[in-house]
């Protein structure tokens, strides 16, 4: 018997005429491909921060989304007014608000303007609406207010909204039950520069001279701020590096419109802690031990406010403090320190309004 000679696999097959294609041509044209996109996305990405963005933003959203379920379970059963998207501009249901109150008030109350996070780039209203519930239980009206976030909107965009918002809750005091001599100006994460931002421009003619921006409240309008997990310092937030470093830098640059907020106007301005005065409104200031923006943010601001001579009332962890509590952990409601971090947040309100 004649062993036959192996195939020819570069020959022509006698059903098609063509010679068949070996699988690492596949491999490689896939490769290719791989490659390509990596490359394009990593072109883009160094163009415009809209990829770096999106990406943070859907993150953000599934763990906004947890939160505020996890929140739900702790809104107590009393009986609400609630008045939802209401507008207070012209940008559809970027400029809207949400309005809470107890059911039967008689006469309005002290009001909590709450500001939500998301590191300027994502969030909404409805992430903070059961921890609003909560307060508006125990006696005040609660308003979340929207904002465009970026990238589709720019700084100083938000910073004039909320003030247009501020204006707007001022002059619909009777209807909305608030009581425009008691505004607390609150808010988390970003959402807590922003309220920094806002009762800074207020509070100090000069900033808002650098703003351009009149403000819409007087300063004696604003009872308190309530500020946690927030940013106060960009040039501080510019030197991180790693992961967070990262994400916080396309945020800025999604938020600002520039790669180089650092180091301009956008930076500057928004960096409160170098902006605050004496005459800021007293303050309660919180922030978790796992969460890196407690040292670089939270506590500076604080040592800030009180060499000022300002009212300020914190609730900081030691470090080794177990379990770490993590960035906006006050939401985190099945934690019994987020329990301790809502009471506190009562008392504090309950000290400096009345009703």
């Amino acid at each position: 018997m004649t062993a036959s000679a192996p195939a020819d696999e570069s020959a022509p097959t006698e059903t098609t005429g063509r010679r068949p294609r070996r699988p690492w041509h596949r491999t490689k044209v896939a490769l290719l491909i791989v490659v390509a996109v990596v490359v394009i996305a990593a072109l883009v990405s160094a163009l415009t921060p809209w990829p770096s963005a999106m990406l943070i933003r859907s993150v953000f959203e599934k763990g906004g989304a947890e939160t505020a379920a996890e929140m739900d379970r702790h809104v107590p059963d009393t009986e609400l007014t609630e008045k939802l998207d209401v507008s207070y501009g012209d940008a559809g249901a970027d400029t809207t608000m949400d309005v809470f109150a107890p059911a039967s008030p008689t006469d309005p109350l002290p009001t909590i303007v709450w500001i939500h996070g998301g590191a300027w780039i994502s969030g909404s209203k409805a992430d903070v609406a059961p921890y609003l519930r909560i307060l508006a239980g125990e006696g005040y009206t609660t308003i979340g207010v929207n904002y465009t976030i970026g990238p589709e909107g720019v700084y100083p965009l938000a910073v004039n909204q909320l003030n247009a918002a501020l204006a707007y809750i001022d002059e619909h005091a009777d209807e909305l039950g608030v009581d425009p001599d008691q505004i607390v100006l609150a808010g988390d994460s970003a959402g807590g520069q922003l309220a920094s931002q806002m009762a800074t421009l207020i509070t100090s003619p000069a900033y808002a001279e650098i703003m351009d921006i009149e403000p819409a409240l007087q300063a004696s309008q604003v009872a308190a701020t309530i500020l946690n997990c927030g940013v106060y310092d960009l040039a501080a937030l510019a030197q991180l590096d790693g992961i967070a470093g990262w994400g916080f830098k396309s945020a800025m640059w999604a938020y600002s419109g520039t790669k180089t907020w650092a180091e301009d106007a956008t930076g500057a301005t928004m960096s409160t802690i170098d902006w605050v005065t004496a005459d800021f409104p007293a303050t309660y200031i919180s922030g978790g031990n796992g969460d890196g923006l407690t040292w670089l943010q939270s506590i500076p601001m604080a040592k800030r406010l009180d060499q000022l001579g300002v009212d300020v009332t914190t609730l900081f962890w030691p470090a080794p403090h177990e379990p770490a509590l993590p960035h906006e952990y006050q939401f985190h409601l099945d934690l019994p320190d987020a329990q301790t971090a809502l009471q506190r947040t009562i008392d504090f309100l309950d000290t400096h309004t009345s009703r």
